[in-house]
C-alpha cells in the first residue's frame, strides 16, 4: 500500500517572464509525495501552466485528492515498466503533468527516495544547454544576452514573436556580430501569421539561425507543412505536439508535416514513458529532437536532466537552463556552468 501526501507550492519569478502568449509573475506547482510501507517516500512535481498546457489547472487539486484512493491499492514498483503501467491505469492521457509528476515520484521511490530518479551517479552528468533570452523591451534582452555570453554559453535561445520585428531583427543582428560560431535558437511560440511567416522566417536567415521552436499557431496541419518545406530555417514543432498521444498519429504528425526537430516536454508531453516513444520515433525517422524543462521547480528539472542524460549520443543543446529563475525555488545540488547542467559536489536539497 501506498500513502501520497499533496503540497502546494507557489513559485515567484524574479521578473515577469514574457512569451509571445503573455507574461507569468508566479505559478502553482504540486508536490507529490509517495510514501511505501517500509517509510521510503518518492517524490514527483506536477507543474502545468495554464492556458499553455492541455489540462484545466484548477481541475488538478480535485483529481490530486482522488489521486490518494487510488495510491492506497497500489504496491511499490520494481521497475520501470511497472511504473508506467501504474500511471496510465490511473491518470488520464488528458493530464499529461501528472503523470510526469506520479512516474517521477514512483522512479525515485523504486530507487530508493534519494532524488535519484534516473540516475544513482549523478556526480558524472554534464548536460550541453542553451542559454534562455526571455522577451523584453531591448535594453533588457541585450542585458540578458551579454550575461549569458560571459557565463560560456555556446547556444543562445531567444524567445521572438512579442516585440516590434526589426527591433527583434536589430537583437539578432547585435548578436550575431558578437561570434560567427554561436549556435542562435528562436522560439515564437506561434507568434507568426500564416501570411507572412515565410517572409519573416526569409528575413531572419540571413543571421545563421539553428531553428526556430513553432513559428505559427499549431493545429494548422496544412499551413505548418508548407512551413516545414519552405523555411530557410530547420523548423522545431513543440506546441504542435500537445495532445498528440496516439503512436499512430505521432507518425503520421512526422511522416506528414517532416519536421527538422522535435522539441520534447515530459511535463507537457505525458512524462517519461511518452517522451521515450516520441524519442524512438523521431530516430527512426531522421528527425533530430532536444529535451526541455516547462519551468519547473529544481526538483522536476533534476528529473528530467537525469532522463536526458540516458542519451549521451543526442548532441544537440537541450533547454535545461531554468533553475535560476524564481526567488524561491528548491535548495538543490544542481549547478549551470559553462553552458552545462551538472551537479555540485555536496548533495544538499532543501526540503518540500
Amino acid at each position: 500500500m501506498l500513502s501520497l501526501e499533496v503540497k502546494r507550492y507557489i513559485l515567484d519569478f524574479k521578473f515577469s517572464a514574457r512569451t509571445s502568449r503573455g507574461e507569468m509573475k508566479d505559478r502553482k506547482v504540486w508536490f507529490l509525495k509517495l510514501t511505501d510501507e517500509n517509510g521510503v517516500t518518492g517524490l514527483g512535481e506536477v507543474a502545468p501552466i495554464h492556458r499553455l498546457s492541455p489540462e484545466v489547472v484548477d481541475d488538478i487539486p480535485v483529481f490530486l485528492e482522488q489521486l490518494k484512493t487510488s495510491m492506497k491499492k497500489m504496491r511499490a514498483p520494481q521497475t520501470e515498466a511497472e511504473v508506467f503501467e501504474i500511471v496510465s491505469s490511473v491518470v488520464p492521457l488528458g493530464m499529461p503533468s501528472v503523470r510526469f509528476g506520479l512516474e517521477m515520484a514512483l522512479l525515485d521511490l523504486m530507487n530508493g527516495g534519494q532524488k535519484h530518479v534516473f540516475s544513482r551517479d549523478i556526480q558524472k552528468i554534464q548536460v550541453p544547454i542553451n542559454g534562455l533570452v526571455w522577451m523584453g523591451d531591448e535594453a533588457f534582452m541585450k542585458a540578458q544576452i551579454k550575461a549569458k555570453m560571459n557565463e560560456g554559453f555556446e547556444c543562445i535561445k531567444l524567445k521572438v514573436g512579442a516585440l516590434d520585428f526589426d527591433a527583434e531583427l536589430q537583437i539578432i543582428s547585435s548578436l550575431r556580430k558578437l561570434s560567427n560560431d554561436l549556435v542562435i535558437r528562436l522560439d515564437a511560440n506561434g507568434a507568426f501569421d500564416t501570411s507572412d511567416v515565410l517572409f519573416k522566417l526569409r528575413d531572419l536567415s540571413k543571421y545563421n539561425i539553428h531553428s526556430i521552436e513553432q513559428p505559427i499557431m499549431p493545429m494548422q496541419p496544412e499551413a505548418m507543412e508548407l512551413v516545414c518545406n519552405r523555411s530557410e530555417i530547420p523548423i522545431a514543432l513543440d506546441e504542435e505536439l500537445i495532445g498528440i498521444n496516439n503512436s499512430r498519429d505521432r507518425v503520421d504528425l512526422i511522416q506528414d508535416l517532416k519536421p527538422h526537430y522535435l522539441v520534447l516536454k515530459p511535463t507537457l508531453h505525458g512524462g517519461f514513458n511518452s517522451v521515450k516513444e516520441w524519442i524512438d520515433l523521431a530516430n527512426i525517422h531522421g528527425v533530430n529532437w532536444w529535451i526541455t524543462s516547462y519551468l519547473e521547480s529544481n526538483i522536476g528539472l533534476n528529473a528530467i536532466a537525469q532522463f536526458t542524460s540516458l542519451y549521451p549520443e543526442n548532441k544537440e543543446f537541450h533547454g535545461l537552463g531554468t533553475g535560476g529563475l524564481y526567488h524561491n525555488n528548491i535548495t538543490s545540488p544542481i549547478v549551470v556552468s559553462n553552458g552545462y547542467f551538472t551537479y555540485a559536489k555536496s548533495n544538499v536539497w532543501g526540503d518540500v
